[in-house]
């Protein structure tokens, strides 16, 4: 007992050592795109949803955390404009049917997202995709009474998303790129309009701290009328109120974190090694046999049952990108246009295939939640990318 209050002793010390080292160390910068409103990381949208009073002065700001057609469909909202800015947005057709008649009656939309599925991109024929280019993607609006002087031009390919298809027969097309693709646009439904744009990086607090970003977004909320409300919607993008839990706070400051988990360790340490030092033998039972067969079954059940989409794409990126470096001897620490095109060159496959898969792994590594339709999307790129190379994966 005594050799245990020393290691008690040891451990207590190491633990204070490590959380004074840790509340010390300089907090690194999170890229991660939450584009979430309470988010102050470059790629959420703090700024924004609190500048939202200046750029709207006339209205009164309201959140919803409803689904789109719970939103609308029970007439609670008032006159006024409908904002989302969400990582992907895929509406139902009684959604969008609901959020049809909502801008039928004379109140206008405003979408941004960097993917579009469901009824809503079946019915608008819209896809988007990242541009390919060695160099910072630059745009501008179409009309000339808001078209900046200088193109607008912005570090990190937050500007690289687009409109690959859309329909051009009722689409007015409100800013586009260098390559004239679009990436920005309008739907007029009876009195009132529905806006679409292909990059909400352009939204968030790395954009807004730029004369550019301010600049763009006062431009492109300026298509939207003056009205009495605007509504932010949290649901899209999955930014609903945070959990008040006393174990919040815990998670919210990584040394305590860090000491909530090593607590627990300590904890289960000291129960075993009381265990340990009292339970009688137990006799050994020679476990069940299990075939290869049988094992893969249960595993397949328990991922198909637990619906962890982003567990199984984050594997899936894991072996592609360990295939990159054992069968093409390629380093996949820096997956930028040098990368891109390499992997081009050496497998011959299409360099817009290449840029479509590489951007999708980058993205889809930086999300904490994947939806049934990014995880296809992730696998059918991947599959096919096996297949023009001549391999089975790995």
């Amino acid at each position: 007992m005594k050799d245990f209050k020393i290691y008690i002793s040891i451990a207590s010390i190491l633990l204070i050592v490590y959380l004074v080292a840790q509340y010390n160390k300089p907090n690194a910068i999170n890229w991660q795109s939450t584009l979430a409103k309470n988010d102050k990381i470059p790629f959420g949208t703090y700024i924004l949803h609190n500048q939202l009073e200046k750029l709207f002065p006339d209205a009164e700001i309201a959140n919803t955390n409803k689904s789109i057609y719970n939103v609308f469909h029970n007439d609670s909202l008032q006159q006024g404009n409908y904002l989302i800015i969400a990582k992907s947005i895929k509406l139902n057709k009684f959604d969008f049917d609901e959020m049809v008649k909502y801008v039928k009656a004379g109140n206008s939309v405003f979408m941004s997202a960097f993917s579009w599925s469901g009824y809503l991109a079946d019915s608008l024929k819209i896809e988007s995709q990242a541009e390919y280019a060695k160099h910072n993607v630059s745009f501008n609006f179409v009309n000339s009474k808001l078209r900046a002087q200088s193109s607008y031009l912005f570090n990190r390919d937050i500007a690289n998303q687009y409109f690959s298809s859309l329909d051009t027969a009722k689409a007015t097309v409100l800013a586009q790129n260098y390559a004239n693709h679009c990436t920005f646009m309008s739907y007029s439904f009876g009195k009132g309009h529905l806006y679409l744009c292909a990059t909400p990086a352009l939204f968030t607090n790395y954009s807004l701290l730029t004369r550019q970003g301010n600049d763009f977004v006062e431009k492109a909320f300026s298509y939207m009328p003056t009205a009495g409300h605007l509504y932010w919607d949290q649901f899209q993008n999955g930014d609903i109120p945070e959990d008040v839990s006393p174990l919040r706070v815990f998670f919210a400051n990584p040394a305590l974190q860090w000491a909530y988990y090593l607590s627990l360790c300590g904890i289960s340490v000291f129960i075993f090694y009381e265990m340990k030092r009292r339970q009688r033998i137990i006799p050994v039972v020679e476990p069940l046999q299990n075939s290869t067969l049988e094992f893969v079954t249960v595993v397949g059940q328990v991922y198909y049952e637990k619906r962890d989409n982003a567990n199984i794409a984050h594997k899936k990126v894991i072996y592609l990108l360990e295939h990159f470096r054992d069968y093409y001897r390629l380093k996949t620490n820096k997956l930028d246009n040098e990368f891109i095109d390499t992997v081009s060159k050496k497998t011959g496959v299409a360099i817009e295939f290449i840029t479509d898969l590489v951007h999708s792994v980058i993205f889809i590594s930086a999300q904490h939640h994947v939806t049934d339709h990014e995880l296809i999307r992730l696998n059918k790129l991947i599959e096919k990318f096996y297949s023009q190379t001549g391999h089975n994966g790995k």
